[in-house]
This record gives C-alpha cells, structure tokens and sequence, in this order.
C-alpha cells in the first residue's frame, strides 16, 4: 500500500475518488456523499493486492493455465503468482503483470482525471496505459496495451471489488463452460444461477442494487464483450469486464503489434 503523499484524490461534485499509482494505478475507493462503493483500502499491513478496489489486468485477464501458452510456434512461460488450493497442478499466473506494481508514470493530471503508464516487464516488451476521468454521477476509464516492437497476444480488463449489493441484475447471452480447473473450455452453454465465479458473453449493463440512500444503484458499461462476475464472498461482488475470457492466451487472444493496440473502455455510474 502506498504512502499517503502517493495517492491521488480527484473530486467531482460530491463524488470522490483515489488513484494509487504504486498499487498498480488502481481505483482505491469511490465515495459518493460519503458512501463508499467499493471493498475499503487495507489497513497498515496493506491486504492482499487482488483484494480491494478496482484494479487493471494487462497484459492478461484472469488466470493463464500453469503459467504457460504457445504463441508463434513456441511455448511461453509466465511467472506463477497464484495456487488454487493446495495442489501443483492449479498453479496459475493470474490477472496480468501491472496490477501489483507501482506505475512511474503519472502522465497528467488534474483536480478531476489522472493518466498513467507503467511498461510490461516481460520477453515481448509492450506498455499499458490508463486514463481516468471522474464526474458527478459517473467515472470513466481507458486501458490499452501497446507494443514496442513484437507483437504479442494480450487481453484487458478490470477488477472492481463492490461492496456487496442486494441484488444484482444482468442478461448475458452465454457463459463459459469450466473444466475441473475452474477454467473456460472455450465452449459456450446457457447461462446459469448463481453463486458465481464465470465468465459471460455480454454486451449490456450490469447493474448492481443497493437498500441505501446514496448510490442505491451503481451501473457498469463497457466495451468489453466478456465479463466474470464472482459473487461467492459474503461482504464483495465483482463485476469485472474483460476483453476476452480467462485463459485467453490457450483460446483466441487478440494480438497488439506497432499498427494495432488494444483498447477498452469502462464505465462506472451511480
């Protein structure tokens, strides 16, 4: 966690909002007339970093299966940061390489919007760059991956941790089929009930419902086409849009190179 002279506070109305650029440049919190939205920041021990706010997954979303892909006729192997239990076999690299780092890069800021920009500290090389703008009633955020050189696969996307809602109301089209590993088979099936930890096909709202007084509905939109929801822990929900599914790099990732980056964006409103 932080230092208090390195978190940035943007306030818009009677919304505000953190930024922590040593934390991997996310989202600390987001108070509306002082109703925090979001699981709080940690205490002096700092939390565990996949736990609390809202945060960017680059160049990955989700868990890479053991660590490991093939891209350009090779295998590629990243470094293990997650176990499923007890077992070898669920090691994983989980959630991209930007979310537990500091960003150097506060490219520009002002009393109401922050950019940052961290590079990619894999064999491809790359950066990932964020911009945030906080309003009134809602804030806006754009992630993308760009390449420096090689061209690499890699997928975005968020980690928002709400504070746990009422109800949650969504229509996705499909979900992915896990396997025994928790992990998509790449085979689409109905959507199904929850409790959650899936990642869907979606295109509309997820919308979040609140019995409170101030932001007693909290909105998320994106240009993402895919999306986790993971609803299992008592006191959080999150809603996390994602360009491409958990092991993506094992499925159809997309692909930057110096003609195309990945671009996405997020919007939360309340």
């Amino acid at each position: 966690m932080p230092a208090d002279d390195a978190i940035l506070t943007l306030i818009a109305g009677d919304a505000v909002m953190t930024v922590h650029p040593d934390a991997g440049c996310r989202i600390g919190q987001i108070s509306v007339a002082g109703q925090p939205l979001l699981v709080d920041v940690p205490g002096t021990d700092g939390g565990h970093p996949m736990a609390w706010g809202a945060y960017p997954m680059a160049p990955w979303a989700g868990r890479i299966r053991n660590g490991r892909f093939t891209y350009d006729g090779a295998e590629r192997r990243l470094t293990i940061n997650h176990h499923d239990g007890d077992g070898s076999e669920r090691a994983h690299a989980i959630h991209g390489l930007v979310f537990d780092r500091p960003w150097p890069h506060v490219c520009e800021m002002t009393d109401t919007s922050c950019t940052g920009e961290v590079d990619l500290d894999w064999e491809f090389g790359g950066t990932v760059r964020q911009a945030i703008h906080l309003f009134e009633h809602r804030v806006e955020v754009t992630l993308a991956v760009t390449s420096t050189g090689t061209p690499f696969p890699a997928e975005v996307g968020w980690h928002p941790w709400f504070r746990k809602p009422d109800r949650l109301a969504f229509a996705p089209t499909a979900m992915y089929q896990r396997d025994g590993f928790g992990l998509p088979t790449g085979e689409l099936v109905p959507p199904s009930g929850g409790p959650w930890d899936d990642c869907f096909v979606n295109t509309e709202p997820v919308v979040l419902h609140y019995e409170r007084a101030d932001a007693p509905t909290v909105t998320v939109t994106s240009d993402c086409d895919h999306w986790v929801v993971y609803d299992m822990p008592a006191d959080a929900t999150c809603v996390e849009p994602q360009s491409g599914p958990p092991d993506a790099f094992n499925l159809h990732p997309h692909v930057v190179d110096m003609d195309t980056s990945l671009t996405r964006q997020m919007t939360i409103s309340w």
